[in-house]
C-alpha cells in the first residue's frame, strides 16, 4: 500500500459505524435525551454549590471541578456523535479527529485526578478531623484543583502531538469515534517512540492517581477498623457516592485501555461499542445522581432550586 504522509490525510473514516435503518432516529433521540440530561443534572449542581456559601468547602468544591468536568466531556462526544448518527457517511476532517481525541483523553485523565484528590480530601477529613480545616486550605483547594486540570492536558499533548506527526497508510479506524491508538495502528513509519510515550502517559494519568486512591482509602479503613461507630458512620456516608463513582469509572477506563491495546475481535461488535461509549457517558450520567441524591444538603438544595423555594 503506499505510503501516505499524516499531512495529506484530511479526514478518516470511521468503520464502528453500521446502518441501523429508521432506527437511528430512535437512537438520537435518546442519545439526545442523555445530553439534555447530562447537562442540566451537572449545570444545576454547579450553580447550587456555587451560589450557596454553606457548600463553599473543599469536598464540594471538589464536587464542582468533578461536574465542570464532565460537562466538558459530554461535550467532546455527544454533539459529534448525534451528528454521526444521523449521517450516512461517517467521516471526521483529521484536525477534528486529533481534537476530539485531546478532549476524551484530558477529560478522562482529569476525571482520575479529581477523584484522586477527593480520596485525599476525605482521608484528611476521616483519618486528621481536628487539623482538617488547617491542612484543606482555600489555597491549598486551588492549587490542587488547579494541577487536577493543568497537568493532565499537558501529559496528553505530548503522545498527541507525536501521533499527528507520523507517516500513515490509511484512514480507517474502527471506532464510533477517535482514538489516538487507533490512529497510530495505522502508521507506516515506526511507533516505538510513540508507544513509549503512551506506557508513560498512562502510568502518569491514571496508576498515579489509581494509587493515592488506594493509599488513601487503605489509611481510611484502617482508621474505620480501629474507631468508634460514629467515625464508621461518617467515613461510610461521605466515602460511600465516591467509591461508587471510581469503581464506575475504573470499569469504563479499564475496557478503554484493553480495547485500545489489545485484540477484541472474538467481542461482539455490539457489545464493544456500548461499552467505548459506557467509558464516557455513564460516568457524567451516574454521578450528578449519586451525588445529588447521597449528600444531603445538596439534595435539599436541588429541591429548593428546582420548586422555587431557595
Amino acid at each position: 500500500m503506499m505510503m501516505i504522509n499524516s499531512t495529506q490525510v484530511s479526514y478518516f473514516i470511521l468503520g464502528a459505524y453500521f446502518d441501523i435503518g429508521l432506527f437511528k432516529y430512535l437512537l438520537f433521540v435518546i442519545m439526545m435525551c442523555f445530553y439534555a440530561f447530562i447537562v442540566w443534572a451537572n449545570v444545576l449542581l454547579v450553580v447550587v454549590i456555587c451560589v450557596n456559601r454553606s457548600l463553599h468547602e473543599p469536598m464540594y468544591l471538589f464536587l464542582v471541578s468533578l461536574f465542570v468536568n464532565e460537562l466538558y466531556g459530554s461535550t467532546g462526544l455527544f454533539p459529534f456523535l448525534l451528528v454521526q448518527i444521523l449521517s450516512d457517511i461517517h467521516t471526521v476532517s483529521a484536525p477534528f479527529c486529533f481534537l476530539q481525541i485531546f478532549c476524551v483523553y484530558t477529560y478522562a485523565s482529569v476525571q482520575l485526578f479529581n477523584l484522586a484528590v477527593m480520596s485525599y480530601d476525605r482521608y484528611l477529613a476521616i483519618c486528621y478531623p481536628l487539623q482538617y480545616h488547617t491542612c484543606m486550605t482555600f489555597n491549598k483547594v486551588a492549587v490542587l484543583i488547579a494541577l487536577t486540570w493543568l497537568f493532565p492536558h499537558f501529559a496528553i499533548a505530548v503522545p498527541l502531538f507525536l501521533s499527528s506527526s507520523l507517516q500513515l497508510c490509511g484512514n480507517i479506524i474502527d471506532t464510533v469515534y477517535c482514538n489516538n491508538y487507533s490512529v497510530v495502528k495505522l502508521a507506516c513509519s515506526v511507533t516505538s517512540l510513540n508507544n513509549i510515550y503512551g506506557l508513560i502517559t498512562i502510568c502518569l494519568v491514571v496508576f498515579v492517581p489509581l494509587m493515592l486512591i488506594l493509599y488513601s482509602y487503605m489509611r481510611i479503613l484502617k482508621v474505620c477498623f480501629s474507631g468508634s461507630k460514629q467515625t464508621r458512620q461518617k467515613a461510610v456516608s461521605t466515602c460511600t457516592p465516591h467509591l461508587a463513582s471510581i469503581l464506575n469509572f475504573s470499569f469504563g477506563c479499564s475496557f478503554e485501555i484493553l480495547q485500545s491495546r489489545f485484540d477484541m475481535s472474538s467481542v461482539p461488535m455490539m457489545l464493544r461499542i456500548f461499552l467505548s461509549l459506557y467509558f464516557l457517558t455513564c460516568q457524567p450520567l451516574f454521578n450528578p445522581l449519586i451525588y445529588g441524591l447521597q449528600i444531603t444538603k445538596i439534595r435539599s438544595l436541588c429541591k429548593g432550586l428546582i420548586f422555587g423555594k431557595m
